[in-house]
């Protein structure tokens, strides 16, 4: 989309790629942190579930890495050429949410085993998003939304 479709309900498309590259970081992190403590793991991971959770909740623009990307980074770069609309990114970090709130309880509990897959799905989905500029979450959406829209 160009700028001259931005609207309040789109998003400048580096901002949540920026926001991708920090959840990478911490979710190798994670599975760096596990081989030696899952419980740390678990408590790391939590804390990316929460960012998941606000993510999905207050959209982009106000989640923790929306915001730093707002206040640190956005400044310093050029007027945004793209934008994308909010509501498919906050149905990505709910996805994100579930797989990290399966990841996070696992690795608490001690299924480690558990907890590794379910941070690899969300790592997974945050590199591609990082690196090539595919949100799984976001291709989803319109199948989930057209499905929501049948059953009611």
């Amino acid at each position: 989309m160009s700028l001259t479709t931005s609207s309040a309900l789109q998003v400048d498309v580096r901002g949540p790629r920026f926001a991708a590259w920090i959840t990478t970081v911490v979710l190798v992190s994670v599975l760096a942190i596990a081989s030696f403590a899952p419980r740390a793991a678990g408590i790391v991971l939590a804390v990316q579930t929460v960012v998941f959770l606000l993510g999905a909740t207050v959209g982009p623009r106000r989640s923790p890495y929306g915001t730093l990307f707002a206040v640190a980074v956005a400044p310093r770069l050029s007027l945004p050429s793209e934008t994308e609309p909010a509501e498919p990114l906050r149905f990505a970090q709910g996805v994100g949410f579930v797989f990290a709130l399966i990841g996070t309880a696992a690795l608490l509990a001690g299924a480690v085993t558990l907890g590794l897959v379910a941070a690899g799905f969300a790592l997974f989905a945050a590199l591609l998003n990082a690196a090539f500029g595919v949100c799984l979450g976001c291709r989803m959406y319109p199948l989930v939304s057209r499905l929501r829209s049948q059953t009611t």
